[in-house]
């Protein structure tokens, strides 16, 4: 399953789209934070950038970076996936949107028994990958961890990491609300209108997956949109967010019998004043009008294209919050997981630990499409606590 417990391999990580605006944030992270007997390899499309991207990297350790081996791979030669799989026990992947060049990867590393990371946010693309080798991956001993970027690590363990605050085996309730400032990059956009633009897809890719999923036995989750309303707990207008981040919590409630017999998680967007509460929605609906229409949509990506992010500068004013509410068994329990950056700096940052946490640490035997909790749980809270994530109780009662 790693690289203590598998078969021997050429790389223990092997970042795939390392020459992309977030994949360089991710490389970096990669080269100052990952143990020195870290086998670790670069690859994307393009062996020029790559090269390029080590000798920039070896501006920050000359030594570490003159090591990192580097591959170049299309992400539609299904031959070159296999191969880049085959060499690694971890494959990171930050190449999207991922509906249009993320599944070949997927398929050979489930074919391969290979683990996988990505940052996807995209719904359609986790379901359609479920559907066509969830059952592949189980398998051959895989782990495919969709969403271990801000979509949707911190909502994920954050519910998580309040579960295990309150008592066992009664009904549990969660409530999360995000906050967040930053700036968006090319690629961002580009995944966002994607999936904005794709309902239909995406709800046919849902009740596939829905007809072939088991329920948890004898135990109900649910993760219902809600409503807006005004929430006391945090002093905010909260505005229900119907993203991937409910579905992977409800997925890791489904996978723990920890999160008791009967699961309810929701999850909103905390807005400060009503006015602001009330324009989101308008704009939003203005912006999902626009992305329906393939002349517009294109308009939208080539105006901010790939590749293009926010400056350092700019990241460095960015942050998120995330509170959680956890309620059961007479208990209640206020909860924190607090960043910066949200889009780019803690994604990469994110990213890197949970590949990290995949190739070197004793985790749980899992396989198949498994959600970040689920796969990597109290080892990867307690990586990302040591790199400046903190998740904390605020108060209980």
């Amino acid at each position: 399953m790693n690289r203590r417990t598998g078969t021997e391999r050429p790389y223990d990580v092997v970042l795939f789209g390392a020459t992309g605006f977030v994949g360089e944030l991710t490389a970096e992270y990669l080269l100052a934070h990952a143990p020195q007997d870290c086998r670790l390899a670069l690859a994307g499309r393009s062996r020029e950038k790559l090269e390029k991207l080590r000798e920039r990297l070896a501006a920050l350790d000359p030594d570490r970076a003159a090591g990192l081996a580097l591959v170049a791979a299309d992400a539609g030669d299904r031959a070159a996936m296999r191969a880049l799989a085959e060499s690694a026990h971890v494959v990171a992947s930050t190449v999207g949107p991922y509906i249009w060049y993320g599944e070949e990867l997927v398929a050979a590393c489930a074919e391969s028994g290979t683990d996988y990371t990505d940052l996807t946010g995209e719904p359609e693309f986790v379901d359609l990958m479920f559907v066509r080798y969830g059952e592949r991956a189980r398998e051959t001993g895989a782990r495919l961890v969709h969403a271990c970027g801000f979509d949707s690590l911190p909502h994920d363990l954050g519910a998580y990491f309040t579960v295990q605050q309150l008592p066992e085996k009664v009904p549990l309730s969660v409530d999360g609300f995000v906050r967040a400032s930053g700036l968006i990059s090319g690629g961002t956009l580009a995944s966002s209108l994607t999936i904005i633009g794709r309902q239909r897809q995406a709800g046919a890719a849902a009740r596939e997956r829905r007809r072939l999923e088991q329920p948890p036995a004898g135990r109900r989750v649910r993760t219902p949109l809600g409503a807006p309303r005004f929430s006391k707990e945090t002093g905010t207008w909260a505005l229900p967010l119907p993203t991937l981040d409910p579905l992977v919590v409800g997925r890791s409630a489904a996978a723990l019998e920890r999160y008791g017999p009967d699961f309810r998680y929701r999850h909103y967007a905390s807005v400060k004043t009503l006015p602001m509460a009330l324009a989101g929605p308008v704009g939003l609906g203005a912006l999902a009008a626009a992305a329906q229409l393939p002349p517009a949509r294109t308009w939208l990506m080539n105006r901010y294209p790939a590749g293009r992010g926010p400056s350092a500068r700019q990241r460095a004013r960015g942050w998120f919050r995330m509170r959680f509410v956890g309620e059961g068994g007479g208990r209640r329990v206020f909860t924190e997981v607090t960043g910066g950056d949200p889009g780019y700096g803690e994604t990469a940052k994110m990213l890197a630990e949970a590949s990290l946490c995949l190739a070197l640490d004793d985790l749980p035997e899992t396989a198949g499409q498994v959600t970040p909790a689920t796969a990597m749980g109290d080892a990867l809270i307690g990586r990302l606590e040591a790199a400046g994530i903190p998740f904390r109780v605020v108060h209980t009662r």
